[in-house]
């Protein structure tokens, strides 16, 4: 039978670590169980005002809530030598892993799938795959988006679709869409990775980069993956972005073709796209979208929270 933890988290800044909400949904036997959520507080419980705006806690919620120490003494049985699996684990696996680090905490030990990576092998025609949207395009029901109580069960319930539409376990996802699992242990921290076929090897894709191998990310949502831009950026000027694609392993480009992964689409001047407030690189991913290709478009905000 199919048994699982989902987990999710949100933060507080722009600080990974900066966990402020976790919440988790086991999955017994191929049965949802009831979620459960904790409140943190973060490091002088301290918020970003966009950080309020995406999930809606303020510092008024945590002024008397335990550190992230304690609250992951009661999450840790729930997780410890299990399957974890998060919507996007560059997010969530990246802040554990960091807040760890930053307390001085020992690893864990769990091995971890990426419930948004597995979606776009298997969900097609997506405008996006963001958790709340790949839901609604399946019809599931999950509460609240951005709150990590019901976020840990859309990603349960996610993985549980998908893994009944392709007919496949877990390990058999593996090797039919060439990426493998990551992994928490004492010590070690392994991304999960998935590289597209095109590229072949992982080394024959690391030679296509102009880029310091320092920087590189393989467990960053952009890795590997062509990404382009439209519109005004708020948040930074388009080449800033794209340098920081390329930093983390993403290739940035000017146009939108069949290669193209991912769009992320910024303020449109309506003097110029006209009245369908759409540039002609939001029509050309629409296009090939309907003709079934795999291309994600993104709004800034959500780029920001994947990089």
């Amino acid at each position: 039978m199919i048994n699982f933890v989902a987990i999710d988290l949100e933060t507080a800044t722009a600080d990974r670590s900066s966990i402020c909400q976790i919440g988790i949904t086991e999955v017994i036997d191929g049965v949802p169980q009831t979620p459960k959520s904790w409140l943190v507080q973060p490091v002088g419980n301290e918020y970003d005002d966009m950080n309020i705006w995406i999930h809606g806690i303020t510092p008024e919620d945590t002024k008397d809530s335990p550190s992230f120490p304690e609250v992951w003494k009661e999450v840790l049985p729930y997780l410890q030598n299990k399957i974890v699996v998060a919507h996007n684990t560059s997010f969530d696996m990246y802040a554990l892993r960091d807040a760890f680090d930053n307390y001085g905490m020992e690893y864990p030990t769990f091995d971890y799938f990426c419930t948004l990576r597995i979606a776009r092998y298997i969900v097609k025609g997506c405008y996006s795959y963001s958790l709340d949207v790949v839901l609604n395009h399946l019809n599931i029901e999950f509460g609240v988006h951005h709150k990590a109580d019901s976020d840990s069960l859309g990603c349960a319930l996610l993985l549980l679709k998908c893994l009944e539409m392709d007919g496949s376990t877990l390990e058999d996802l593996e090797g039919k869409y060439n990426f493998h699992r990551g992994k928490f242990a004492p010590n070690t921290f392994i991304a999960h990775l998935a590289i597209e076929k095109r590229y072949g090897s992982y080394d024959e894709f690391i030679k296509t980069l102009q880029v310091n191998p320092d920087t590189l990310d393989e467990g960053n949502y952009f890795f590997g993956k062509s990404v382009c831009f439209t519109g005004t950026c708020q948040y930074g000027n388009r080449k800033e972005l794209l340098k920081k694609v390329a930093e983390v392993g993403g290739i940035p480009t000017d146009s939108v073709t069949a290669k193209t992964d991912v769009l992320v689409v910024g303020q449109q001047d309506y003097r110029v796209v006209g009245d369908s407030g759409m540039s002609g690189k939001q029509k050309k991913a629409l296009q090939l979208l309907e003709k079934g290709k795999d291309i994600e478009i993104l709004s800034e905000t959500e780029f920001l929270s994947r990089i």
